[in-house]
C-alpha cells in the first residue's frame, strides 16, 4: 500500500510544479508589461512636453489699425451704423407684433447680429476717428413707424419685404467695401458685417414671404 500511495503522489508533485512554473511565468509577463507601459508613458509625456499645445498658445491680437481709410469705408460705417439704429427696434417689434413665429425668430437675429456689429462699429468709429450718426435715416425712422401701426399677418409680410430689402441692398455695399479697403480694421468690420447680413437674408426667406417684387427692387440697385 505505501509503494502504490508513493507512485500515485509524483505526478501530483508533478502538476504543481507545473502550475507553481506557469504562476511565476504569469507573474514575470504581467512585471514586464507594466514596466514597459510605464516607459511608454514617460516616452509619450517627454514628446508631449516638447510640443506646441493649442490652448496653451496666446490668443490672437484684434487686428491693428493700418491702411488708409477712403470715402467708401466712412460710407460703410456710416451704414452699418444707421442699419442698427432701425433694425434692432424692428426685431423687438417682431416679438410682439408678429403673428409667426418664423418672423419673431427673424427679429431675434436681428436683435443679436445687429447689437454686436453696433459695438464694433462704434469702436472702430473711435479707433479711425470717424464721426458716424446717432439717428437712422428719415427713410428709415419711417419703416419702424410702419412696423410700429403694423400688426398681425400685416405686419409679417411687412417686416420681410421691408428688412429683405435693405439687407439685399447694403450686401452689394457690404462686398464692395471687403474687396477693396486697404484698413485692416474696416476689412474685418466688412467681414462681420458680410456674415451677419447673409445670416439675416437666410432667415428672412426661411419666413416664405420674400416676394418676386422685393427681389426685383434689390436688382434694380445693382451697378450695371
Amino acid at each position: 500500500m505505501m509503494k502504490s500511495h508513493a507512485r500515485n503522489s509524483q505526478p501530483s508533485s508533478s502538476r504543481g510544479r507545473l502550475i507553481a512554473a506557469v504562476v511565476a511565468l504569469v507573474a514575470v509577463v504581467a512585471t514586464v508589461s507594466v514596466w514597459l507601459s510605464q516607459r511608454n508613458s514617460s516616452a509619450e509625456e517627454a514628446v508631449s512636453a516638447h510640443l506646441p499645445s493649442a490652448e496653451a498658445g496666446p490668443a490672437a491680437p484684434p487686428p491693428s489699425n493700418t491702411g488708409a481709410v477712403t470715402a467708401l469705408d466712412k460710407t460703410f460705417l456710416t451704414k452699418v451704423r444707421q442699419a442698427g439704429l432701425w433694425e434692432i427696434p424692428a426685431g423687438r417689434l417682431a416679438q410682439t407684433h408678429a403673428s409667426n413665429e418664423a418672423i419673431k425668430r427673424a427679429g431675434m437675429h436681428l436683435l443679436d447680429g445687429h447689437s454686436k456689429l453696433d459695438q464694433l462699429v462704434r469702436e472702430d468709429s473711435e479707433a479711425l476717428n470717424v464721426p458716424i450718426p446717432d439717428e437712422a435715416t428719415a427713410e428709415q425712422q419711417g419703416w419702424t413707424n410702419q412696423l410700429k401701426k403694423a400688426r398681425g399677418r400685416a405686419f409679417d409680410q411687412l417686416f420681410v419685404d421691408l428688412l429683405r430689402a435693405s439687407h439685399g441692398k447694403v450686401f452689394i455695399t457690404v462686398g464692395e467695401v471687403r474687396a477693396s479697403t486697404k484698413n485692416t480694421l474696416v476689412r474685418r468690420l466688412a467681414t462681420q458685417t458680410n456674415n451677419t447680413v447673409q445670416d439675416h437674408m437666410d432667415v428672412l426667406e426661411d419666413t416664405g414671404l420674400v416676394t418676386d417684387a422685393t427681389l426685383d427692387d434689390v436688382a434694380s440697385t445693382i451697378p450695371k
